[in-house]
């Protein structure tokens, strides 16, 4: 447990948000497999197509939404494990944040109007890049 032990103490809210955004992500999953069901788009298919299905755009949209946040998971689950390292809170908070936000943008997505997805683009984008600065400490501290 020597690597665990080094780590801060409030690393465990890092741990927290961590776990946190994957019920976040669980639930959309759930969104994504009742969608499937309410437009009838069944598997394998990824996106319904307009010419097959009038509620295409619909299902598309909570797709969408989640297939989003899946792309973008990595990188915040990177860079809030790093920077949550040497500013375990900092990057906690912004890393609930982002969860926050991430949840608002994809029920705004969900609703069919892609565009209502926007609301909550800048929050996460400043949570990310928060997170980054984060990371980017952690570097320079690490490199000194």
């Amino acid at each position: 447990m020597g690597a665990i032990d080094s780590l801060p103490t409030e690393y465990g809210y890092v741990v927290c948000v961590l776990v946190l955004y994957f019920f976040v992500n669980f639930y959309m999953s759930i969104q994504v497999g009742a969608a499937r069901k309410k437009y009838k788009v069944y598997y394998p298919t990824l996106y319904a197509l307009e010419s097959e299905n009038k509620d295409a755009k619909l299902f598309n949209c909570v797709q969408r939404g989640h297939q989003n946040a899946l792309e973008n998971m990595p990188i915040f689950f990177l860079f809030l494990s790093l920077g949550g390292i040497k500013h375990p809170i900092i990057a906690s908070s912004f890393g609930l944040l982002y969860t926050v936000a991430r949840f608002f943008y994809f029920q705004g997505y969900s609703t069919g109007q892609p565009d209502n997805r926007v609301k909550f683009s800048a929050v996460g984008f400043l949570a990310t890049f928060a997170l980054v600065g984060c990371s980017i400490s952690l570097a320079v501290h690490l490199l000194i």
